[in-house]
């Protein structure tokens, strides 16, 4: 595995805090326009540009991506940001509540993706793909990490907690009360301990980012097409590597990912449990939210009261034996509710069906499906169940995990052209 430092421009440490911003998927175009009104630094100027035209400006045009290429220049130019010419490694730590989790800033190799090495999840769109891939390339650089996992490492995190010992080079606590600190990992002896721990690592995993990553890996093919074209390809370029953070997967939290369906599909509210029973589940009427705290175990709300579904052991027996995927509960719910009760046939296409992922409660889910749809909550997909999965080569359900935290964007910057 191929799992490299790499020279790093990154925000000067008096300004990382105001910087440092939410990724650039978790907000609509009002809800980025109205985040950078006195947000003059933060990242998502740049990584949404369209915030600095008039709300009629068609997003994807190419004068968008040259106004956020513009705005990068500018805070270089400006000592915004700071440029490490000697490759290192940086250690990132988001801690909520007490808990923490770090993982390692570095490239990892576009021919370890497209050799299988780092494994996929989910299924990407081409139109979300080609988005990252023109500011990318208006850019020059890759802005927005990817959040892999591997198999937990003693020896790697003996020499990860030793690194923890030394003076970070950020430390702030963000909008959303997560604390961050970074170290940068630049003694020799150091980046070469860790390098060889990575390099024997057999897999890695995206844990969230795929379209970030099949973007990076586009933007890469058109890079080197041109190089060939001019005759000046070597393999070394930096745009054969993408920016990555990777985590030890039991330091990761995976959250519920529920479901809100616009309507009952022209059932009654008792004619929709009477389906759902017919279907294979145990129902039982809840006095108040159901948050499932096991598998197989899903939450019901419809006109303003809640159920509890469990898997009759049918059910459950002929959904394990199909395999991994067809396991999730993402899965059971999709193939025996969502589906043939209440018609929703393509999760990634339908506007009938919307995702309320995270810490977000019950209270947003029984607003969100008002007097006429239905809510369900569901157990969280553990990191397990995710690397079997890829381990298996298959695809999870859409909107199977949701993490938190959400890595910062805009601490660390790759510049591949």
């Amino acid at each position: 595995m191929k799992v490299l430092p790499f020279p790093c421009t990154r925000p000067a440490p008096e300004v990382a805090a105001e910087v440092a911003a939410p990724p650039y998927d978790v907000f609509d175009r009002d809800e980025a326009a109205a985040y950078v009104q006195e947000r003059p630094l933060s990242f998502v100027n740049i990584d949404r540009p369209e915030t600095q035209f008039p709300p009629s400006q068609d997003m994807y045009a190419p004068e968008v991506y040259a106004r956020a290429a513009e705005l990068l220049r500018e805070r270089i130019a400006d000592g915004t940001y700071l440029y490490d010419a000697a490759p290192c490694y940086y250690l990132y730590e988001l801690k909520r509540a007490g808990r923490a989790q770090t993982g390692i800033v570095a490239v990892c190799s576009v021919a370890d993706y497209e050799e299988g090495r780092i494994k996929r999840h989910e299924l990407t769109r081409p139109d979300k793909e080609q988005d990252r891939v023109d500011h990318i390339e208006a850019l020059g650089y890759q802005t927005g990490p990817i959040f892999l996992a591997y198999r937990d490492e003693p020896v790697l995190q003996f020499i990860l907690d030793a690194v923890k010992t030394g003076k970070p080079l950020y430390h702030f606590t963000d909008e959303e009360g997560i604390e961050q600190t970074v170290w940068r990992i630049h003694r020799p002896e150091s980046i070469e301990a860790i390098h060889a721990m990575l390099e024997r690592m057999p897999s890695l995993y995206i844990a969230d980012g795929h379209h970030r990553t099949a973007s990076a890996v586009r933007a890469a093919h058109d890079l080197r097409s041109k190089a060939q074209a001019e005759g000046t390809y070597t393999g070394k370029e930096p745009f054969n590597y993408f920016l990555s953070v990777l985590f030890p997967a039991s330091q990761l939290t995976i959250l519920p990912y529920n479901r809100v369906v616009a309507d009952r599909a022209g059932l009654s509210p008792a004619e929709l449990i009477e389906r759902v029973q017919a279907a294979g589940f145990q129902v039982e009427e809840h006095n108040g939210p159901v948050e499932p705290e096991q598998p197989t175990v899903f939450g019901l709300f419809s006109a303003g009261r809640w159920w509890k579904l469990s898997c009759s052991p049918e059910l459950l027996a002929e959904a394990q034996s199909a395999g991994p995927v067809a396991a999730l509960d993402a899965s059971i719910l999709q193939e025996h509710l969502l589906g043939p009760i209440l018609g929703i046939g393509d999760p990634r296409l339908d506007e009938r069906i919307a995702f309320v992922g995270g810490i977000r409660g019950t209270a947003e889910l029984e607003e969100r499906a008002g007097s006429l749809g239905v809510a369900f909550t569901l157990h969280a997909t553990s990191m397990d169940q995710l690397m079997a999965v890829a381990d298996a080569g298959l695809l999870m359900p859409p909107k199977s995990t949701w993490f938190e935290p959400k890595l910062r964007s805009g601490l660390f910057l790759h510049r591949i052209a």
